[in-house]
């Protein structure tokens, strides 16, 4: 016999509906408007207009990241300063309309290095705030709906599907007049401000607080009291001080094989389809390992990724190696990832 549902029942799913569709916009535009996903175009303009030799591009993409490892403060300045009366809908809609303009002052304005450097610096800064809040909103939404795991879902989807996208259409960019790169970002960054403005609802009622920074002093000093933490932050910290090789592959692809920039973009493509079963098979992989043997295999996994790197000689064996990178690069970072969660927890 079917139930009758009451109306606050049907407005509470209107409601989760709407935000899921803002966590999904919110996403879509702080993943697939990131320079380092659309980073093809950045290469080719950095290496056949400005000549930039590759110390240069590899210091470029290093300096226009630094906003995201600010990411955790901006989490606290939202939380603790309202803006326009709310800590969510005004932020995102900021964020974003900063993000598009900023995607036209990096296609549009006369282009040097140091230029092009700061306004990626200040554009990733503006993804950083809009992505933060986003998962701010993940949390709220989960929380007051009993739906964590139904948005985390979201979220990783959305994400998904723009490291997929972000590849091919960094490739079609690349072969054409970086103004049109400039436009198709600003496109996607402001999709969040139309989603924020429709969809979140949100009364100016908040008020800053103080709590947010307490919380975060208390947060950090138990992480730095944890042994196993420290362990593998200094295991892990051997990992990611290797220098990565991505500029030395670019040069190479380029000028050595002489990839064009559609095929480049489709070797992003095979790669990031592999490392949606990478994520899968982490699945199947991580309940079954302890904290030291998380942090073991997830190093053998970045270090067979790499070595495979030196027959990469040819189109053929250039997307078996992508392919499998994107498998073990995935699992390594996944395993990573729960070393340090379960690090934290010791």
């Amino acid at each position: 016999m079917p139930t009758s549902r009451s109306p606050n029942e049907f407005a509470g799913r209107a409601q989760l509906r709407r935000w899921i569709a803002v966590v999904a916009g919110g996403v879509l535009a702080t993943t697939l408007a990131q320079p380092g996903v659309l980073r093809l175009p950045f290469q080719h303009v950095l290496k056949s207009d400005l000549h930039v030799a590759p110390h240069g591009m590899a210091a470029f993409f290093a300096g226009a990241a630094l906003a995201w490892y600010f990411k955790p403060l901006a989490g606290i300045v939202s939380d603790s300063f309202p803006l326009f009366g709310t800590r969510r809908r005004h932020y995102l809609v900021l964020s974003g309309a900063c993000a598009a303009a900023l995607w036209l002052v990096v296609g549009f304005v006369p282009r040097t290095y140091a230029s092009l450097l700061a306004a990626v610096i200040v554009l990733n800064a503006a993804l950083v705030m809009g992505s933060t809040v986003t998962g701010g909103l993940l949390v709220e939404a989960g929380q007051r709906y009993g739906a964590t795991g139904r948005l985390t879902s979201v979220r990783y989807v959305v994400q998904n599907l723009c490291t997929l996208l972000g590849g091919p259409l960094g490739g079609l960019l690349a072969a054409r007049s970086f103004e049109v790169t400039g436009l198709v970002g600003a496109i996607v960054a402001s999709v969040v401000v139309p989603v924020a403005l429709v969809l979140l609802h949100e009364p100016r009622a908040a008020r800053p607080r103080a709590e947010a920074w307490r919380r975060a002093r208390h947060d950090l000093k138990t992480l730095t009291r944890s042994g196993p933490l420290w362990s593998a932050v200094g295991l892990l910290g051997l990992v990611y001080a290797a220098p990565g090789f991505a500029t030395a592959l670019y040069y190479r692809q380029t000028d050595t094989l002489r990839f064009t920039p559609e095929f480049i973009g489709m070797l992003a493509f095979v790669g990031g389809g592999l490392a949606l079963c990478g994520a899968a098979l982490y699945g199947f992989v991580c309940p079954h390992l302890r904290l030291r043997r998380l942090i073991q295999f997830g190093i053998g996994c970045n270090a067979l990724a790499t070595l495979s790197y030196l027959f990469y000689g040819s189109q053929v064996s250039a997307v078996i190696v992508e392919a499998q990178a994107g498998v073990f690069v995935t699992l390594a970072e996944r395993l990573r990832t729960g070393a340090r969660g379960s690090a934290s927890r010791s």
